[in-house]
């Protein structure tokens, strides 16, 4: 401390001499002279010399400047007060040290503060954080979640009182200041302290919107800081138009309310444009504390504080007295209703969006929200679909002891998703059966089998043999449980028969096979199984219908997905589909193939599907009818019904049920679409395959002949003639001559007479499990059971206990497949008249029916 003392002393001494010194020349000049003079003149350049003349005359002046500076502060501070003392004991010292100090604060935090705000292209958000906003294709808000605004309104679209009613209560000099309002403070301070409460806030309309899109509510200086910074840099760049119409679409009114197209909602089930003046100073006055001026909760309060926000508007010259008059003494009329943003539409498919998310955003993009994603459903569609599926289950799943159902319908060009139905009751059952039940497809996957087949070069009219078959120890079944002869591979897709469907998986291979069904959409796991070719292994309905669609797009397979583009919260895209189709089937191939599957449409399992335009597909039914399908398409839309129960158990019901719920949505999705016709066959002579053939190599293979009994019992010698089938099937229904006709009518009028004395005794269920007993044609599941069991138990040679069963079975088999017709068919009587003439096989050629089994669709033979 001494020595610090001692230099201060000595500082000041020198100080002191310094200003008793009379100005003169300055010391350098003799300096830079002398040193001049001692260069010789021989080696002095003339640039050199003018050089060396002018820069020391500079510096001198320089010097000469800084020495008079010092020798007038000097004399200054020696005339000021403790001039004498040291510098660290004079106040003036520390006054200046600590007010530069602040400054310097000041700036640094500042600056700290402006590093940490949005830049200029983020103060164009309108969306909270924390929130996702799912929308359709059309526009429309299907969910959303966290603090988001359901009622998006233009600032034209707000009733100017409206407007005026939040400025008189919230920013009444919200036009004049700059982000921050002075005077606002100081009027608010005033006011607060004068009515002893909190009545009037100092933010202005510019913070509070800064506060509620970009910080969080904490109460901290730093916090307010933040605050008042942002605001100011918001007014630089946003209009006062601008941040009124985001503030107006997100401020909290309380009840789950974000903006005043909520509140109206909330409060009085109507749209701003319907507010009268009271009911806009009551919305107006929920902003600074809705909880507690609720008029729902507190509607004394309320009142309280919306005379008080018409008083305001008075005052500031928006209403006149005689209007404040009126709008005061009304009473809080409320209608409430529950936030919209609480409505979800087609949960089952915005649940299936959210999951699918993650896979196109970041997790810290996820986590910061604030997210609007684009979706490719179809509104009009969807609620089609849902319908649909609301009628099988209503009409027919009790009957068919089926109690879930699904559906799916997807451009097949693009691959976007355009409906989704993943259940009967999403409050109920959240799992999503298009996309998450794993389910035996059935016969649906015969499709991927002969794709193969055709594109290896076989020819659709190839034939095989269908007749008693094991293969290393598989023997497959037909569904009708019976055996028709040689026939082509056409007729046997249309008429779905499992034998000779595993005999062409034996011939193109496991590999080929698997591969293609990979390639045009099938993503879960396949095993190279017999059973494979009948749809044992398990696949979802929206992968199926997926894969369905590489048929219906020239064999050009797009992914299907339902995310069209994800917006953050400033509205730029962050995310877009662009899915490239890729040639999964040769187009000759795949053109074959459509033929063969309209023909299971037109003549096959699937004529439920009928509609006035090509329609191709294919139905699938799983052991026991566990699971029913119908995979459908034109070159528009593919769809895919699922029908069946979550716990696996077994159904009554028929893919006919699964094809009519087709036929029923795509009559509402065809509307005002254009009519396209599928490319036509090519040439079947001469192709060339594109996908090479690995015939399974079997350890052993058993051919049976069919049975004298069986092959005696078909009406049908010709079992590759499709049209002598047809007329044989119409025969055994219409024609006068058939010998069993007698019997069948008699039993449809026993069946008629005994429901009539019976109706209103018994339940639907008795009544159906009745009619399947006495009618041959629809034998129940438990029938089917007890015919296997007892062909796995007899011998082939055993004719005595096989020849009274053959007939049955053909009869079930033909009557199957012809009464596969359209819903409208089915559903509607001909006169007695007609049908004794018609030779044509339809059900409506049926004898008189009762209402339940005009109901029921048609049933159709195929395979599992």
């Amino acid at each position: 401390m001494a020595k610090f003392t001692s230099w201060f002393k000595e500082r000041s001494t020198k100080l002191s001499n310094t200003n008793t010194e009379k100005p003169g020349l300055p010391h350098g000049n003799n300096t830079e002279e002398s040193s001049h003079d001692l260069i010789p003149e021989g080696n002095q350049n003339p640039s050199e010399e003018s050089t060396n003349e002018t820069s020391p005359s500079k510096l001198a002046k320089v010097k000469q400047l800084l020495s008079q500076v010092k020798s007038v502060s000097s004399g200054i501070i020696a005339k000021l007060p403790g001039s004498n003392k040291p510098l660290y004991r004079r106040p003036l010292f520390w006054l200046g040290l600590g007010v530069s100090g602040g400054i310097v604060g000041i700036t640094h935090t500042v600056w700290s503060i402006d590093r940490t705000l949005p830049d200029k292209s983020e103060l164009n958000v309108v969306i909270r954080e924390q929130t996702l906003t799912i929308k359709a294709s059309d526009g429309t808000i299907l969910q959303q979640q966290g603090e988001a605004t359901r009622e998006e309104l233009q600032l034209n679209q707000i009733p100017d009182k409206l407007k005026k009613a939040f400025i008189a209560s919230e920013d009444r000099r919200f036009r004049q200041h700059h982000g921050v309002d002075a005077r606002g403070i100081v009027r608010a301070v005033l006011n607060n302290l004068r009515s002893q409460d909190v009545v009037e806030g100092g933010s202005t309309i510019t913070q509070q919107l800064a506060r509620i899109l970009f910080l969080k509510q904490e109460k901290t200086v730093l916090r307010k800081l933040k605050e008042v910074r942002l605001a100011q840099k918001m007014e630089r760049e946003l209009s006062k138009d601008q941040i009124l119409e985001r503030y107006l679409n997100l401020v909290y009114l309380g009840s789950g309310a974000y903006g005043v197209g909520d509140a109206a909602w909330v409060y009085y089930s109507k749209t701003v444009d319907q507010l009268t003046l009271p009911e806009m100073a009551t919305i107006a006055g929920l902003a600074p504390a809705p909880s507690v001026y609720s008029p729902d909760r507190n509607p004394e309060a309320a009142k309280q504080r919306r005379n008080l926000v018409l008083q305001r508007m008075q005052e500031d010259g928006f209403i006149t007295a005689a209007e404040r008059q009126a709008a005061s003494t009304e009473p809080i009329n409320l209608k409430s209703s529950l936030p919209k943003r609480l409505q979800v539409e087609a949960p089952y498919f915005t649940t299936y969006i959210q999951k699918e998310l993650p896979k196109y955003v970041s997790p810290d993009v996820l986590a910061g929200g604030g997210l609007v994603v684009e979706t490719t459903i179809n509104p009009t569609w969807q609620k089609a679909a849902e319908e649909a599926v609301a009628k099988i289950l209503r009409n027919e799943g009790r009957w068919e002891n089926f109690k879930q159902a699904a559906m799916v319908a997807i451009d097949p060009r693009t691959g976007e998703v355009k409906a989704m139905v993943g259940g009967k009751d999403f409050g109920k059952y959240q799992f999503n059966r298009v996309t998450q039940a794993q389910r035996q497809p059935g016969s649906t996957f015969k499709g991927f089998v002969y794709a193969t087949a055709i594109a290896t070069g076989k020819n659709p009219y190839d034939g095989y043999e269908d007749s008693p078959f094991v293969v290393d120890g598989y023997e497959p079944k037909n569904y009708s449980e019976s055996f028709r002869g040689w026939m082509n591979l056409r007729d046997a897709l249309t008429n779905s028969i499992n034998i000779i469907a595993v005999k062409v998986l034996i011939d193109v291979g496991f590999e080929p096979t698997i591969k293609l069904a990979h390639d045009m959409g099938i993503k879960s796991p396949l095993k190279p199984t017999y059973s494979l070719a009948l749809g044992s292994n398990e696949v979802n309905l929206l992968e199926l219908t997926s894969a369905y669609g590489t048929f219906a797009n020239l064999g050009l397979h797009t992914e299907a997905h339902g995310i069209s583009r994800i917006l953050n919260r400033q509205g730029k895209e962050i995310w877009k589909a662009s899915y490239q189709s890729v040639q999964a089937l040769d187009p000759e191939s795949n053109a074959i193939m459509t033929w063969m599957l309209r023909s299971v449409v037109e003549d096959g399992t699937g004529r439920a599907a009928q509609l006035d335009r090509p329609v191709a597909g294919k139905t699938g039914t799983s052991d026991e009818a566990r699971d029913l399908w119908f995979i459908g398409y034109i070159p528009q839309l593919v769809t895919g019904v699922w029908l069946g129960n979550d716990d696996n158990k077994p159904t009554w019901g028929s893919s006919g049920s699964a094809a009519s719920t087709w036929h029923e949505f795509m009559e509402v999705a065809v509307k005002g679409m254009p009519v396209e016709k599928f490319p036509s066959r090519p040439k079947l002579e001469g192709r060339k395959g594109t996908i090479k053939a690995l015939r399974v190599k079997a350890n052993r293979i058993v051919n049976r002949p069919i049975r004298e009994s069986e092959d005696n019992s078909d009406d049908d010698s010709d079992n590759n003639n499709r049209r002598r089938r047809q007329r044989v099937s119409s025969d055994n229904s219409d024609n006068s001559d058939n010998s069993d006709r007698p019997s069948r009518r008699r039993r449809y009028r026993s069946y008629s007479q005994e429901n009539q004395q019976q109706q209103q005794d018994d339940t639907p269920r008795r009544s159906r499990r009745r009619y399947q007993q006495q009618n041959d044609d629809t034998p129940s599941p438990r029938r089917r059971r007890r015919y296997r069991s007892e062909e796995s138990n007899s011998s082939y040679n055993n004719s005595s206990s096989e020849s009274s069963r053959p007939r049955r079975r053909y009869r079930r088999v033909e009557s199957d497949s012809s009464s596969s017709s359209s819903p409208r068919r089915t559903r509607t009587s001909a006169p007695e008249s007609n049908r004794r003439s018609s030779g044509s096989s339809s059900s409506n050629s049926a004898p008189s029916q009762s209402w339940r089994d005009r109901l029921r669709p048609s049933g159709s033979s195929e395979g599992n």
